[in-house]
């Protein structure tokens, strides 16, 4: 459960402040963590000691320690030496680990259970049963930030966010899948969506610096109850969805800014091809050419503006003119007409979504 570089971290801490040689075996005799250059010769003496009923014992020039989780036994310390203050030092070693032990396990426990609080796998009465017996607070302000990575299993990403959230305890960092990393943020009373918009915007120039990863992040609702953590995750999963659809060059979206995103993406695939068919009639959007997909984009970027679309394409108004007519006689829609004009864009926007999805099942 404890990393070995933690353990290794640990006995060389130790080390540097009692000048004893320590080193680490698992009850199989393998080494762990040493700061001893021969730790493979005691490999004998190691499995004589696990099958020994003392809980220490002097060997071969060491003090050997037994480290139990709660019973069984876990770890064989050795210290260097056969002198009371070796003895002391071996026993502070063997203390330390357990409580390393303990310490892992509740951190396990933890992440074990805001999992299942996300994916809605605990009862409502278990949820708070076990929030009270962990000492997680149940009525505290929290929100689900939803980080997703170009690579599977992006550990150096993961370590990055973990250290930018290491003096918060009560944030929790996890993962459900190969590629997305959730932060569950708890919040003062004073913080607001502003303030989340800053934080996964810090996240995003973290990643992009120290992890340098690629990433895309949304974050849902605030919740003022535990119980609903597991909505504010679903918010932020649909949100990471509709921005990658919808709103592409946005690397941070919230779930209470996705605008007529939100309503497309919850639409049935027969109702979008109906509305398709009734819009566009046997015209495929793909049969547009590039030239006339410039134009659309540029004349709905400002706004319907004839003159400075024209003046941002480098042509003649009476050009752009003419290719809005065009446009009008093969869909039957006048861009320049408020109304018509609404009608393309939210065709537009359908017709991602059902790419979207089509790529989904494939």
């Amino acid at each position: 459960m404890i990393s070995n570089q933690v353990l290794q971290n640990t006995i060389e801490g130790l080390r540097s402040i009692t000048r004893v040689d320590l080193c680490v075996m698992d009850t199989e005799a393998k080494t762990l963590a040493t700061t001893v250059a021969n730790a493979d010769e005691y490999t004998g003496a190691v499995l004589d000691f696990v099958d020994s009923p003392a809980d220490s014992q002097v060997l071969q020039g060491f003090q050997f320690f037994k480290v139990f989780d709660e019973h069984q036994l876990e770890y064989i310390v050795l210290a260097k030496g056969d002198s009371d203050d070796v003895y002391m030092v071996g026993k502070i070693a063997s203390f330390e680990l357990q409580n390393l032990i303990i310490a892992y396990k509740e951190r396990y426990d933890k992440d074990n259970f805001i999992k299942n609080l996300l994916l809605d796998n605990l009862l409502l009465v278990d949820i708070y049963n076990r929030a009270k017996k962990l000492h997680i607070d149940a009525e505290a302000r929290r929100v689900v930030f939803l980080i997703e990575t170009k690579i599977e299993k992006d550990s150096s990403a993961l370590e990055t966010i973990r250290s930018l959230f290491a003096g918060k305890t009560r944030d929790f960092i996890t993962a459900v899948d190969e590629k997305d990393i959730i932060l569950v943020k708890e919040l003062k009373p004073t913080e607001g969506y502003e303030d989340m918009n800053k934080i996964a915007v810090t996240i995003l120039d973290m990643l992009n610096t120290e992890a340098m990863s690629q990433v895309h992040i949304a974050y849902g609702t605030i919740v003022s109850e535990i119980k609903d953590v597991s909505r504010s995750y679903k918010e932020a999963k649909m949100a990471l969805d509709v921005g990658k659809i919808f709103y592409a060059n946005r690397n941070v979206v919230a779930y209470s800014n996705l605008g007529i995103g939100r309503l497309i993406y919850q639409l049935p695939i027969p109702l979008c091809k109906m509305f398709i068919k009734e819009i566009f009639g046997s015209i495929s959007v793909d049969d547009f050419d590039e030239e006339t997909v410039v134009t659309i984009n540029k004349f709905f970027e400002n706004n319907l503006n004839v003159s400075e679309t024209a003046r941002q394409l480098y042509i003649h108004r009476n050009t752009l003119v003419y290719r809005l007519d065009k446009i009008q006689k093969e869909t039957g829609l006048d861009l320049r007409v408020f109304e018509d004009a609404i009608t393309f864009k939210i065709a537009l926007m359908v017709v991602k979504y059902m790419k979207y999805m089509e790529n989904l099942e494939y």
